[in-house]
């Protein structure tokens, strides 16, 4: 059904054009006002008859708004993240009394206030772009949402006054208090999220409205089905991804310290964030597995859209990216055990895990069709290869990346242990039964995915579910036993902070570079699966733009999306190092005689 006989039709019948853009008006507004200060208020808009779609000159409306809503995202996604783990760094460095902690914690939150405005700007020049170019869509949605903006925008000013006293007022509270005010940011940075999302989703997975499209319930359609499984997975992706920029800051101060000093603070800083974006990075697959459930559940069509149909060979590219992820962070943390005195001892281990890593990867990124010709077809008997094609099920891939999951862990493992030796008297038993509950999980992960060959498609879907648990039930089990096994245990050396090699801090780039541009991919399949839907069997796009893009259109569009996010995250990370240099001073004759 067109929307302009939704409201014509519909609960909210009379809808001006006039109150459109008055609520539009107030989300750009609490932007606006955040970089600007007190302004005159906007003037009224006249009213007039406007058409369903405007082109943007040259590149498109669709383009325009992809570009936008992409880098605005991505800013989100870090302005929300780094405050999740600085006030946790804040408060290990208040219990434990260890000022570098707190000095740590400050130096990621310095990254949060210039991307604020970047963020708010971005979300201002969204919502114009969405009342210009896509004005019966913005007028469906403010139909169903109007009530949701009053607390967005309420929320956002909370935030700006949260996130300014947060780090302007570092060292000048109580702890106790400033600690509350990271607390309150988060909170309030998350519900923003959360109110977000369900206009976001709600265009997948329309709920809460009547058979021709007039809302029935804003709860039902504020909590639709795809809601809270895009809200888990975004707060752990956010974390991921802010914890990898800001490891690339690290990893920017690194090269260009002076001093071993400030090499050991950002080589410090780089570890601590590589070591959050990995940690994020695990169990992101399962909150994945449950979105496509929860889309799946929805619409069987979206589902098979989604997986089997068009961006099928999408998901082999975001394959190879999180190998590539899990390959750079395993290489990242083998370059740092070689900073650890002891750690030697582990080194021989290395090339069974890079043998294993690369054998899942190669498993994980194998397609299940290959683009063959006529001929090549013929010599294999199909678009499946006889061998190849076995691995490209996904029995064969939710094996694989449980299994480099594991891997993952274990390296994390060595390098905790690095310079460490147990004390307590029962360290070899612990051992042993860490070995074995490793040795357990991977033979009934494997067990399961070859199971997976012998029963139904529903079956086969379902034995994810058993994967995934024994994979956390084993990290879970793992990780208690070696916190209680190397708890007072012997340090047997030091670490060398600072004395890392270049290559090191390259991987680090590589992870950031690498995470966003599987963000920006994700982002294209979750919008492209409605097809020639703005809202899923609801409100159908009758643009010149109502087709799917192709794979290689869409790269290449999120590869300059990707560019320019790190072109303005660098002007971050300078203007971030600004504070620390020195109050510039005018070369009068004293200053040029001491520099002749």
């Amino acid at each position: 059904m067109r929307p302009d006989r939704l409201l014509q039709s519909g609960p909210f019948q009379g809808l001006s054009r006039e109150r459109v853009a008055t609520a539009m008006g107030l989300v750009s507004a609490a932007a606006i006002i955040l970089l600007a200060g007190p302004m005159e208020a906007f003037a009224a808009p006249q009213v007039v008859d406007s058409p369903d779609y405007r082109t943007f000159p040259w590149m498109g409306s669709r383009v325009i708004m992809w570009v936008t809503a992409e880098l605005h995202l991505m800013f989100a996604a870090f302005v929300l993240a780094v405050p999740m783990f600085a006030v946790i760094i804040e408060i290990i460095g208040y219990v434990s009394g260890d000022k570098r902690y707190d000095a740590l914690a400050y130096e990621f939150t310095k990254l949060l206030s210039v991307s604020f405005s970047f963020t708010a700007s971005l979300g201002a020049m969204l919502t114009f772009l969405l009342v210009i170019l896509y004005p019966r869509l913005t007028d469906y949605l403010i139909s169903i949402f109007s009530w949701t903006f009053i607390p967005y925008v309420a929320l956002f000013f909370l935030e700006a006054i949260f996130l300014y006293s947060y780090y302007y007022g570092w060292g000048k509270f109580n702890p106790k208090f400033h600690i509350f005010l990271g607390i309150m940011l988060n909170i309030v940075g998350t519900g923003i999220m959360f109110i977000a999302d369900a206009w976001l989703t709600f265009m997948n997975t329309p709920a809460g409205i009547s058979e021709t499209g007039e809302l029935v319930s804003l709860s039902a359609a504020f909590m639709n089905p795809m809601w809270m499984p895009i809200n888990i997975h975004r707060i752990i992706a956010n974390v991921a991804f802010g914890g990898s920029v800001a490891a690339a800051y690290a990893a920017f101060k690194f090269l260009g310290a002076k001093t071993q000093e400030e090499k050991a603070h950002y080589d410090w800083m780089g570890y601590i964030g590589n070591f959050i974006a990995i940690a994020a990075l695990l169990p992101l697959p399962f909150a994945g597995y449950w979105l496509g459930k929860e889309i799946y559940g929805f619409s069987q069509s979206l589902g098979i859209t989604l997986m089997g149909g068009t961006f099928s060979w999408l998901f082999i590219i975001q394959a190879v990216l999180i190998g590539n992820l899990f390959l750079a962070a395993n290489y990242y943390l083998w370059v740092s055990m070689e900073r650890i005195e002891g750690a030697e001892r582990f080194r021989p281990m290395i090339k069974y895990l890079l043998i294993t890593i690369a054998a899942c990867f190669i498993v994980w990124a194998t397609p299940h069709s290959l683009v063959a010709s006529v001929e090549e077809a013929r010599k294999m008997g199909g678009a499946h290869h006889p061998v190849l094609g076995v691995l490209g099920v996904m029995s064969a891939k939710n094996t694989a990346v449980n299994v480099l999951i594991l891997t993952t862990f274990l390296s994390f493992l060595l390098y905790r242990r690095g310079n460490k030796e147990p004390t307590v008297s029962w360290a070899k038993t612990g051992n042993y039964a860490q070995i074995g509950i490793f040795a357990a999980t991977v033979i009934y992960v494997v067990f399961l995915g070859v199971y997976g060959y012998f029963v139904e498609a529903s079956v086969r879907i379902g034995l994810s579910v058993p994967q995934v648990l024994s994979v956390l039930a084993c990290m879970a089990a793992v990780i208690t036993i070696d916190i209680f096994m190397y708890r007072g245990a012997k340090i047997t050396g030091k670490i060398r902070w600072g004395d890392m090699p270049a290559r090191s801090q390259y991987a680090l780039f590589f992870i950031a570079l690498t995470f966003a541009w599987t963000m920006g991919l994700m982002g294209y399949v979750r919008a492209g699966m409605r097809q020639h839907w703005h809202v899923y069997g609801v409100m159908e796009d009758v643009s010149v733009d109502a087709f799917t893009p192709t794979l290689g259109f869409a790269s290449n569009v999120v590869s300059v999306i990707v560019l320019i996010f790190f072109v303005f995250i660098a002007v971050v990370f300078w203007l971030a190092g600004l504070s620390s240099k020195k109050p510039w001073e005018p070369k009068g004759p004293a200053t040029e005689e001491a520099t002749a």
